[in-house]
């Protein structure tokens, strides 16, 4: 019976970092509201009480980069849940599946996904940027 516990207290440990590594998940606990803004009307995100738990944290992603300059070796840029081309910009995903990146030094664009870590910053207002930023983000090494 003792082994037992310690089998399923093995397998919780397991589900729980599990849950901690995959954030696109929390990212998607988020909904908009039109609202009426100086020179338009624009959605504003309405985020759950769960995901502004989150906010100014230090969490990781794994995703795909999208560059939004032509050298595609920024240390600004979007990361996507999805690969490029199905990303949002192309219309198949909605904005909960990017995220602005201001990563600590200049990232080489792959098609391939990566991993990065920094602190989650939640966008209500400023529409010069996207709902989510990832500041001082870097690469999380992958073996």
């Amino acid at each position: 019976m003792r082994y037992f516990y310690v089998l399923v207290l093995m397998f919780a440990s397991v589900l729980v970092t599990a849950q901690e590594t995959n954030f696109w998940h929390v990212l998607a606990e988020v909904g908009f509201k039109k609202t009426r803004m100086p020179g338009g009307e624009m959605e504003v995100p309405i985020f759950s009480a769960h995901l502004k738990e989150y906010q100014g944290k230090k969490i990781k992603l794994k995703g795909y980069v999208i560059p939004v300059s032509e050298t595609g070796d920024e240390s600004k840029f979007m990361l996507s849940s999805l690969p490029f081309n199905v990303c949002y910009f192309c219309g198949a995903a909605g904005p909960e599946t990017i995220v602005e990146v201001e990563a600590n030094q200049k990232v080489k664009f792959t098609s391939q996904a990566i991993w990065m870590e920094g602190i989650l910053y939640l966008n209500e207002k400023d529409p010069d940027h996207h709902i989510y930023i990832l500041k001082s983000a870097r690469i999380i090494p992958t073996s």
